[in-house]
């Protein structure tokens, strides 16, 4: 492809929402835009079970489920090697322990694909020209760098 540019390494998105209308949306969204939406789950327990059993490039994880918690998600997605970028109305403290970054909510489609391009440049040993809104990345040490 001459002008198609790289390809993705980020494809396939396991979404973890609890708001039906916020997590319907995403996953419309995103696969119109190309991504593979694996699963979008509402409860921790049913996340945990699609990590065990599917492959996944990038959890979008809320931090306050209805049942459980995005940090349990991120805890066992850690363990699987999978990056987790929390979309949440509050960043948890200690949130860079477990995740590459934080989108606050709410965000538009626009700032949802260009945080998920934003962490895939930063996952490729690449620097975010712009960030968007509400989006803060870690460092591999944990700290916020933008």
């Amino acid at each position: 492809m001459i002008f198609g540019g790289r390809a993705r390494a980020i494809r396939r998105l396991l979404i973890v929402e609890d708001e039906p209308l916020v997590a319907f949306d995403s996953e419309h969204f995103l696969s119109d835009v190309g991504y593979h939406v694996v699963a979008t789950v509402d409860r921790a327990t049913l996340a945990v079970k699609v990590l065990k059993r599917e492959p996944v490039d990038l959890v979008l994880a809320d931090v306050k489920l209805s049942a459980g918690s995005g940090l349990d998600v991120a805890r066992v997605a850690l363990e699987q090697g999978v990056p987790v970028l929390f979309v949440t109305g509050t960043c948890p403290p200690g949130a860079s322990d477990f995740a590459v970054g934080c989108l606050a909510k709410p965000y538009s489609h626009r700032g949802l694909k260009a945080a998920i391009e934003a962490v895939e440049n930063r996952l490729s040993g690449g620097r975010a020209r712009r960030l968007p809104a509400g989006l803060v990345l870690y460092d591999r040490e944990g700290g916020a760098v933008a």
